[in-house]
């Protein structure tokens, strides 16, 4: 079953696919995934562009933000993310960090391309066109986390890294996380050359015989390239990182062929905007 779910929206209110699962089962929790409909951005990055960096109008990014923290019941000042540079660094987030990155580029976590916490109250946000948005949720000690894996994060192993992070600062047990795998792209649209491949074959090899997980990549039709499935080499990674693969779900959604969904980087050619993913802890 797919587990990010889209809600209908009605005018003027954010797309948002919900990792509803999760969500209907923990009250305290909110997380999902964001579609491109319901913001004010201007084309090329109609309408709902949640990233300051491609070139959109701050004024009309920020608001954005604010209309899907209001939609989310969050205080749009709660708003966090980090300057995502295709990196594994993790971010522990405190009550004092609330908000960085919110207004502009340069308050944000810099060179940070994961976050936990387990403050209540406090919004986390990362931004996508195609690469891979991981999430983590510990119900024992009630911390959550989210990543950004394009190929350079995932071979560098950012979710080992967040797993690491949270069992030093919260005490979390790998057993113990409920992580999931969000809207990306596919692998029939993730074509990939040898200069990829030479960091991803050793990786896979160093997975041993990671259970109920399969070859993460195949030969293209176009020699010397190949096609590879970045959501089930991530799910490879966390299972290899004690994560139990019944605690991991994987969305179906790919981002180049549902193109009127979601914004994709490839599909087009660059000159497009960015969805969210996101996962706070509701104030009790």
């Amino acid at each position: 079953m797919e587990p990010f779910v889209g809600k209908t929206y009605n005018e003027g209110e954010p797309q948002v696919f919900l990792l509803e699962k999760w969500t209907s089962s923990n009250p305290m929790l909110s997380a999902g995934f964001t579609g491109r409909g319901g913001g004010v951005s201007k084309p090329p990055y109609s309408s709902l562009n949640l990233a300051l960096h491609v070139g959109d109008s701050k004024e009309d990014v920020i608001e954005n933000r604010r209309k899907l923290a209001n939609y989310l019941g969050f205080d749009p000042k709660s708003w966090t993310s980090g300057e995502q540079t295709h990196g594994s660094r993790v971010a522990v987030v405190k009550a004092e960090d609330a908000g960085r990155g919110r207004m502009d580029r340069e308050t944000a976590f810099q060179a940070t391309d994961a976050m936990v916490t387990d403050v209540p109250g406090i919004l986390l946000t990362s931004f996508y066109a195609d690469c891979v948005p991981l999430y983590f949720f510990d119900p024992i000690h009630e911390a959550v986390g989210l990543a950004h894996a394009g190929w350079k994060g995932t071979v560098a192993e950012i979710a080992t890294r967040v797993v690491e992070t949270m069992a030093e600062a919260y005490g979390t047990k790998p057993e113990q996380l409920c992580t999931a795998i969000g809207p990306s792209i596919g692998e029939s649209c993730y074509e990939v050359d040898e200069a990829v491949m030479s960091h991803v074959r050793p990786l896979v090899e160093g997975c041993g015989d990671a259970p109920d997980v399969t070859l993460p990549f195949q030969e293209s039709a176009n020699p010397g390239r190949w096609m590879l499935n970045l959501k089930e080499l991530n799910r490879m990674i966390m299972i290899k990182a004690g994560i139990l693969p019944s605690h991991i779900e994987c969305t179906s959604w790919c981002t180049s062929t549902r193109n009127d969904l979601f914004f994709s980087y490839r599909k087009e050619n660059g000159a497009t905007g960015r969805m969210a993913s996101w996962i706070g802890l509701k104030e009790r």
